[in-house]
């Protein structure tokens, strides 16, 4: 049911109904926020990069093609190329930020967050930023982000055996780097 609104909202959308476009942006700027936010570590330049999606998304909203995934895939698609040129035009290497992402407010909303080991999580995310990009994001789609291999692989423009490739050396790739 919510696939038929959504695709029903990105039709009027496309025609110009203002009410459309912001009913999408409440929809998805949640999920895409908290993804930017754990690629940059930063609440700013989430903020910033997340318009950027938004707009890019309007701007290039007559040329999307619906094929079966769902729009937020294709949401990622732009936030995953935004995040790139971030750190390609900023010239900077990622590093885990002072202030875990994952612990500020809205991010962990169950009370089981209350038990997270701080000093592993904080472990976890440095070990994260020791793989390629790609496996980056793999790994925070997949687990932070529950989207499905098939899903990632639109994201990313791969075969989702690629993706499934990627998934199996970035968890290595953390096991070694996590190995005591």
């Amino acid at each position: 049911m919510r696939q038929e609104n959504e695709a029903q909202l990105i039709q009027r959308a496309r025609q110009g109904d203002l009410a459309a476009v912001s009913e999408l942006y409440n929809l998805h700027v949640d999920r895409i926020f908290q993804y930017v936010r754990y690629r940059t570590g930063d609440d700013q330049t989430a903020e910033d990069l997340t318009a950027e999606v938004f707009l890019r998304a309007i701007e290039s909203l007559a040329g999307y093609n619906d094929q079966g995934a769902p729009f937020i895939a294709w949401l990622y698609r732009i936030a995953h190329a935004r995040v790139i040129d971030y750190w390609r035009d900023t010239k900077r290497h990622q590093t885990a930020p002072l202030d875990d992402p994952l612990l500020q407010d809205g991010l962990i909303t169950t009370d089981d967050a209350i038990d997270i080991d701080i000093l592993q999580h904080q472990l976890l995310w440095s070990a994260l930023q020791q793989l390629t990009d790609d496996q980056q994001t793999v790994i925070i789609l997949k687990y932070t982000q529950g989207l499905s291999n098939a899903d990632i692989a639109l994201v990313l423009g791969k075969t989702e055996g690629a993706i499934k490739a990627l998934q199996r050396r970035a968890l290595e790739s953390l096991a070694r780097i996590l190995k005591p």
